[in-house]
């Protein structure tokens, strides 16, 4: 019985505050040692995700992913926040557009887009009703080749059945009439988006697009390298056959830019989701300079900042860059770097966690249709550049703000 006592009083001690440790000054200890108790309850199986992402995700990039969920719900989706989202990778053919975007978009959680000029076209199998495969990424490449299949790591397409019929028929909606004009990459999406929209319902399809649900909800999307990809090399196809269709990416440096001075204008803030990095998160992200460094308006950066990718930020490039370093060039508030989260992993992981938190903690919003008020914002873009530098048209003129 003593030794129970005493065995009982050791371990009391061991848990007490040791003296040297009371008398050591330590004047911000309780201040870092303020976090959660990392202490979960076992895993049952019958948990709901966000519930485990909340209780569960507690350090590394679990944690930094479950403060992605936190961030982007519980602040970026304030009625008074307009979100851009930029997509990289093969999101779409990986079924990243069925399972997320679609329900992203008619929740209202996304506000404006920019892709891969690819994301969008692999849409478009979606919208006809072409299958995309799940495959092996061991299989043998000359032999795929030989049958008339194109890989995407593990996902696969049929080249003739899929790809090829797809481009047929893309092409023979950009001659048509609304086309033949010059325009920039929301207009060309939102006038294929409309076609898709129309492809769904005749296949008895719902919700398996992006472009038909951006369509539907006024999201424009827009692409920042127009040229880089199977839309752009078909709109380059038809050209040669004296198709009037130009995409001007004066449009949409202007157009996106005004979207984020609107919002802040409106006493609102801007919030960007950056799903992978490469030219789409520049894209966005140049939003800001273009405001205050070639137009001269007075602005801050970014309130929200929030980028889910693999990319290291000590080989230099974009992909990696981190938010931090984005102070420097005014793409983001530096007093807003709390509300900024990295989360190394791949999209795949990410964006049907983050899709799903959301949708389970935060109730749809009311959708903004950024794609119907471009040229207001744009206007208002021009009036205040024209205003601010005191400046006339080239030709000397004074613009015609109206």
């Amino acid at each position: 019985m003593a030794k129970t006592q005493r065995t009982s009083r050791y371990r009391e001690d061991l848990l007490d505050t040791p003296e040297w440790l009371k008398k050591k000054k330590c004047p911000n200890r309780d201040k870092f040692m303020s976090g959660k108790r990392i202490l979960p309850k076992n895993i049952t199986g019958k948990e709901k995700l966000a519930d485990l992402v909340d209780e569960t995700f507690l350090a590394y990039n679990g944690a930094r992913l479950k403060e992605s969920c936190q961030l982007f719900t519980e602040k970026m989706l304030g009625a008074d926040v307009t979100i851009g989202m930029s997509l990289s990778g093969a999101l779409t053919p990986a079924g990243m557009g069925c399972s997320s975007i679609v329900p992203l978009i008619k929740a209202g959680f996304v506000d404006w887009i920019v892709a891969t000029g690819a994301n969008l076209y692999h849409d478009m199998h979606f919208a006809l009703n072409y299958p995309v495969r799940v495959g092996n990424f061991k299989f043998d490449d000359t032999e795929l080749r030989e049958n008339d299949i194109v890989r995407v790591y593990d996902v696969l397409l049929g080249y003739s059945d899929c790809l090829m019929a797809t481009d047929e028929i893309l092409r023979d909606i950009l001659i048509q009439p609304e086309f033949q004009k010059e325009m920039g990459t929301a207009e060309l999406h939102h006038l294929i988006g409309k076609y898709c929209a129309e492809w769904e319902r005749k296949a008895g399809l719902k919700d398996v697009s992006v472009l038909a649900a951006a369509y539907r909800a006024g999201v424009p999307c827009y692409t920042s390298s127009p040229g880089d990809s199977t839309i752009g090399m078909n709109v380059a196809g038809v050209e040669l056959r004296g198709n009037k269709l130009r995409m001007n990416p004066s449009i949409d440096v202007n157009e996106t830019t005004a979207i984020v001075l609107a919002a802040k204008r409106a006493g609102g803030k801007s919030a960007v989701v950056l799903w992978g990095g490469g030219s789409p998160k520049n894209f966005m992200l140049q939003t800001e300079p273009q405001i205050q460094e070639v137009l001269r308006i007075k602005e801050y950066g970014q309130d929200y900042f929030l980028q889910i990718t693999d990319a290291r930020p000590d080989t230099g490039g974009l992909s990696g860059a981190t938010p931090s370093e984005a102070v420097s060039w005014g793409k983001v508030d530096p007093d807003r770097l709390p509300d900024a989260v990295v989360c190394y992993t791949d999209t795949t992981i990410a964006m049907p966690i983050i899709t799903s938190y959301a949708l389970a903690r935060h109730k749809p919003r009311k959708l903004k249709r950024l794609y119907d008020q471009r040229a207001k914002a744009v206007k208002a873009l021009t009036k205040e550049y024209f205003e601010h530098n005191q400046v006339k048209m080239i030709d000397g003129t004074e613009p015609a703000l109206g």
